[in-house]
Parts: C-alpha cells; structure tokens; sequence
C-alpha cells in the first residue's frame, strides 16, 4: 500500500498542492489530485500537461458525440437502448456544463478554496482545531465515499459486456465510423472505447467531488465562525484573568480589544456571505440541469433496472448501481446545500449568545453590531437551481417522489 501511495502521489502531484495553504490542503489535496490525473487542473499550465488535458478532453467529447451519433443516425433502436444512451449523454453534457462553468470562474474558486486561510479565524484555539479536524474528517469520509460508489459503478460497467450473451458488444452504446466485428479490431475496439468512457466518468465524478468540497468548506467556515461568536467574551477575557465580567466591561483595554475582535469577526461573516452568494450564482444554472438529469435518470435507470430483474441479472446489477450512485450525489447536494442554509441561520443564534447580557454591549458599536450580524444571519442563505427550485433534504424527497410517479406511468405504458 504504501508503494501505491508513493506512486499515486508522485503521477498526481498538481501545482495548486504546492500554491496552496495548510488547510487548503486538508479539504482540497484529493481533490486536486485527482483532478490533475484526469486533465483539470487549473493551476497547472506547463506545455507537457496542456497537450495531455486538451487530448483528455478531446477523447471525451469524442465519446459523448459518438452516443449522440448512435441515437441520432439508428432507426431501429430499441427503447431500452435509446433510454441506455440517454441516461448516459445527459449526465455527460450536465457533466460538460458545470466543468466549463467552473473553467470560466477558476479565479473565484481558487480565491474560495483560500478562504479559510483568513487572518479574521484564530486557528490557535484547540476548540477552533476541533470543529475545523472534525470537518476535514467529514469531507474525507463523503470523498472516499462517492469515489469507490463512482469507481464501483464505473468497474462494473465496463466489465459488463464480457460478461453478457451479446457478440462483439461495448460497455456504452456508441456509433463508429469504422467496422470492429473481428476479434483483433474489437479487442483494441473495446480497450480505446473503455479509455474514453473511463475518463469521461471519471469527469461525472470529479465534478461532484468539487463541489461537495467547496460546500463542506463552507459550512466548516460557518460552524467556526459561530463558535468563535458564542465564545468572543471569554476568548477576550482569557488575558485579564484577576477581573470579573462586571469589571472587565469598564476595563478600556479588554473593551478595545472586544471591540476589534468583534468587527474581525463581523468583517469575516459578510465575506462568507459574499463567498456564499458567489458560489450560488455559478452553480444556480448547472444545478439546474443536473436537477433535470438526475430526475430523468432516477425514472429511466429504475425503469432498466424493473424490466431486467427477471432477464439480465448483470444489467439489473448495473443499473442498481448507476441508479445509487445518481441519487446518493444528489441527496448528498441537497444536504450539504440544506447544511449551509442551517448554519447560516445559527450565526445569528451565536450573536446573540455572545454575552452581551455582560453588559459589553454598552461599549461603542457593540450593540449596533450585533443587531446588524442578527438581522443578516436572519435572511438564510438558500441554495437555488436555475432559480426555480431550492435545494434542501425536503425537496430531495420531492424529486424522487415525482421520479417514481413518472417511473410507475412508464412501466404503466410499455406492460400496455
């Protein structure tokens, strides 16, 4: 294992691992790294890694035009090959929409990736260390996660076709302009076409590993800022250890430096609201669509997985799988959007367990200031696709309820 961890770490080294910051790197490393195996780096510019991510990029547009040519230029499909391909051509082009959104605004997302480096966070206080080590603890764990669930999938869909009846079949419903029904021209058939639908998927996945981490990173920011809230008198009051709270209040010293760490604090909170509201304008129009595409692929890959349960044990496996790993990436968005929503709303809640009753809030601008945090965190911060539709567990459940009724009229329709 540890021969593979070198190995890994020395094919994956990205330069944002090098430009970032301790902990960037605890929330980001994995994600940087595997971003550069499969060409999308962003920091990453030197000739040599230009031409091997402009040629992954080129194999992977190529597969997902040749799934389009096979719908588009077959008469004689059959409805389970073209609801085959459209499950996979949608979930490629919402793949193709967030990566390209994200190379239009990699200036934004490295600027957020940065963000907990801020100089407003004591980093210092082992309570502050907690919340921050029990959050990268969380982003690993949902990393590792929805990789092996992806990788998994991903195995079993390219190992299907050497298992099933079919003669000379490919893992993916493509159209070639080419003839490959001999042994030697399928074999090296098979291994390109599972090459560029390998890394194709491996873009679905590292697209959603991106923008969970960006999500966890800010509900830690969140959660540290209303500790450090809750806890501001008595992080201040840690100097002045011989004076009571009645007398530390009319210590001009310790109110000063309240004072300041307030308004550190206030600075900090508008910038993870500006974070926020970054961060929801870019995804709004993506989320959309991958609101649309896991919807139809929750009722089309349900669809596949009832009518091969009885035929096609390997395809009804494949289809379980491919139908888990849809749902669980976008319940895993709506929860972490739901989180963010949650914590923004306890800002608020912090503020105003922050002993003011202490009588603090009689030094200048403390009162005003706390009304002020109170009055923002009292307008949560929601999580929008395209708009229309907030992100949240309830309307996970929404979706999936609606997807079922549309699976049920489906199978209604093709028993007819």
């Amino acid at each position: 294992m540890r021969v593979l961890s070198y190995v890994w770490k020395s094919i994956s080294q990205s330069k944002a691992l090098e430009l970032a910051g301790p902990l960037e790197t605890a929330f980001f490393a994995s994600v940087y790294r595997l971003s550069f195996f499969v060409g999308l780096s962003m920091s990453d510019d030197y000739l040599l890694y230009t031409l091997y991510s402009s040629f992954i990029r080129i194999i992977c547009s190529l597969v997902v035009w040749f799934e389009i040519w096979h719908v588009l230029g077959n008469t004689d499909v059959s409805l389970d090959q073209i609801i085959s391909s459209v499950n996979v051509i949608f979930i490629h082009l919402v793949t193709i929409w967030k990566l390209v959104t994200m190379v239009k605004n990699k200036s934004i997302f490295k600027r957020l990736a940065k963000a907990l480096e801020s100089s407003s966070f004591d980093m210092s206080s082992p309570r502050i260390q907690c919340v921050i080590n029990n959050w990268i603890l969380i982003s690993n764990q949902y990393f590792k996660m929805l990789l092996r669930l992806g990788l998994l999938t991903l195995t079993v869909w390219e190992s299907y076709p050497m298992i099933d009846e079919i003669k000379f079949n490919l893992m993916v419903d493509v159209k070639l302009p080419f003839e490959y029904q001999s042994l030697f021209t399928y074999i090296v058939t098979y291994i390109a076409v599972a090459i560029m639908f390998a890394y194709a998927s491996l873009m679905v996945i590292i697209s959603e590993l991106i923008m969970q981490a960006h999500l966890i990173r800010l509900i830690c920011q969140f959660d540290v800022l209303a500790d450090c809230f809750e806890n501001i008198f008595e992080e201040c009051a840690e100097e002045f250890p011989d004076l009571t709270k009645h007398e530390l209040v009319k210590d001009k010293t310790f109110v000063d430096k309240y004072v300041k760490r307030l308004g550190d604090l206030v600075a900090q909170h508008r910038e993870i609201l500006d974070q926020t509201n970054d961060l929801r304008t870019i995804l709004s129009a993506p989320l959309l669509g991958q609101l649309t595409c896991s919807g139809l692929l929750i009722c089309f890959v349900g669809y596949q997985a009832t009518a091969t349960i009885a035929e096609n044990l390997g395809k009804f496996v494949m289809s379980l799988l491919y139908l888990g790993y849809n749902m669980f990436t976008w319940y895993l968005m709506c929860r972490w959007c739901e989180e963010i929503t949650i914590k923004s709303q306890r800002i608020g809640e912090a503020a105003y367990f922050s002993g003011w009753e202490s009588g603090i809030s009689l030094a200048p601008g403390a009162r005003a200031t706390i009304t002020l945090v109170i009055a923002r965190a009292n307008k949560p911060l929601v999580f929008v696709a395209g708009g229309m539709y907030t992100l949240s567990l309830s309307s996970y459940t929404t979706l999936v309820k609606a997807s079922y009724s549309a699976l049920n009229i489906l199978l209604t329709m093709s028993h007819e």
